[in-house]
């Protein structure tokens, strides 16, 4: 006040850290997603099996045999480790799923809580580990072609024409064509989608547990001595590639605005979900290891029908029916990783982080077109061009940095929101969230020094564009310039 008793507005916080800082809020996050223009559509099946699509058949069907030669037979703990270190996250997902039922994820709860430069990292990471996922499984998408066509028709496609620079080829078109296909359906409507994801995920399942069948004939409990013939240490390094088989949950809870009853369905099917595909992961990767040693899996591509061929035998009708169903399987993880992507750039456009381009919605589908396209151009340039190992290791480091930042917005929230509405709360609290914070930590120390320097590289470049970019278009900026002129 001033002398005469009048009330004198403060000046706004504009220094770089106020900047940094500042947060959107859990009332206005919620605002922003119920006058969504995308159309609500899916139920706690649809959710459920959004994240199934997501997640089942990335880690078992493409990257298994890279894996076992780095922890042996110990890959079966392998997949239990990484998918406890993903229950910790996906029980903080649920929760905040639950009170923030938007589009942007990881990105839309750090914003909420931990302030808008956290908030950008936490998008650019995701933008990481989905892009770089889509792009991996692809890769693997081709493997299974080229195996299809082999036990079928006796032919492959020229090894020119079917892997990336580097490893002997040119460019990788089914790779690529995959993703195109996937934005074909894409943009027909989040309900097509839903509908093409639903009929793929029951084909997938019926093939693994197909395989787990006729797998289990020729199972032999010796190739499981010793069970740790890499260490620890080699364990760790398995499940730490394996984590981005994981991040279907994540996808699921892009589905917010899409959602029905997000407060209710979300929290269920991401739970729901998760735990369907360790289940599935370790089934599967049992039957594999005590199908055929460990260390013939060096070099295997298109890994389980190579599974059926060199240890079970019997023809070549288990490894057709396997591949079939292994290119249905990666197709669906395709569609909704890359729906995933989308959404979350939808997100961060309508923030004002990135250009408003991705956040335009086509009136008669109900779809962000644009954004769909620039997208799915970019991961099938991605998936053409660079091999799998590389996609993979950097899938899992944008997700297990995302995963810590949304472990600890819990935190966060139930000590400065102790009262808000939760349709889903995670127990334990805190102790969950940081023995999810320390699972994430532990795994990230596990992966290799160029995975890291990628990572760095990637970082600098994201801060690089908010600072040109995001720091000045931030709605949040403009709304408190508006502010400080008024």
């Amino acid at each position: 006040m001033d002398a005469v008793g009048t009330k004198v507005r403060r000046p706004q916080l504009t220094s770089a850290v106020g900047r940094f800082t500042r947060r959107q809020g859990v009332g206005a996050a919620v605002d922003a997603a119920a006058g969504s223009p995308l159309r609500r559509t899916m139920g706690v099946a649809q959710l459920t099996l959004l994240s199934v699509g997501a997640t089942l058949g990335t880690g078992i069907f493409v990257v298994l045999g890279q894996a076992v030669p780095e922890a042996g037979p110990a890959i079966v703990v392998s997949f239990v480790l990484a998918g406890v270190t993903a229950l910790f996250s996906a029980l903080s997902y649920a929760e905040l799923a639950g009170m923030i039922p938007g589009s942007g994820s990881s990105y839309s709860y750090a914003y909420a809580t931990l302030g808008e430069l956290v908030a950008w990292v936490c998008g650019w990471c995701l933008i990481l580990e989905y892009g770089v996922s889509v792009a991996a499984v692809a890769v693997g998408w081709g493997q299974y072609v080229n195996e299809l066509l082999d036990l079928t028709l006796g032919v492959t496609l020229p090894e020119s024409l079917s892997s990336p620079p580097g490893l002997g080829g040119t460019l990788n078109v089914p790779a690529a064509l995959i993703v195109v296909l996937a934005m074909v359906v894409l943009l027909r409507g989040a309900r097509e989608s839903a509908v093409a994801n639903v009929v793929m995920v029951g084909i997938k399942i019926a093939a693994l547990v197909l395989f787990c069948a006729v797998a289990f004939t020729a199972f032999h409990a010796g190739n499981f001595r010793p069970l740790f013939p890499l260490g620890a240490a080699g364990m760790s390094a398995g499940a730490a590639s394996l984590f981005f088989s994981y991040i279907g949950f994540d996808a699921a809870s892009t589905a917010g605005e899409e959602a029905r009853n997000p407060q209710r369905d979300l929290p269920r099917a991401i739970i729901l979900s998760l735990v369907l595909v360790t289940a599935l992961y370790v089934l599967v990767a049992v039957a594999a290891l005590g199908a055929m040693p460990w260390k013939r899996f060096e070099g295997t591509e298109a890994t389980l029908s190579q599974v059926l061929v060199q240890a079970v035998g019997g023809g070549s009708l288990w490894p057709i029916l396997l591949s079939v169903g292994a290119v249905v399987a990666t197709t669906s993880v395709v569609l909704t990783v890359q729906y995933g992507q989308i959404r979350i750039l939808f997100a961060m456009a309508r923030d004002g982080l990135v250009p408003p381009l991705f956040a335009k919605v086509h009136p008669r589908t109900g779809v962000p077109r644009a954004g769909t396209v620039i997208v799915s151009s970019f991961i099938a340039v991605l998936a053409a061009l660079v091999p799998l190992g590389s996609l993979a290791d950097a899938t899992s480091i944008g997700t297990l940095f995302a995963f810590m930042l949304v472990n600890m917005a819990v935190v966060l929230l139930r000590r400065r929101n102790p009262e808000a509405p939760r349709s889903f709360r995670v127990p334990f609290s805190p102790v969950t969230p940081v023995l999810g914070v320390g699972f994430c930590g532990y795994m990230l120390f596990s992966l290799g020094t160029d995975t890291w320097i990628a990572f760095g590289g990637w970082m600098v470049v994201g801060l690089v564009i908010y600072g040109c970019y995001g720091v000045r278009h931030s709605r949040l900026n403009r709304a408190q310039e508006q502010e400080t002129a008024a």
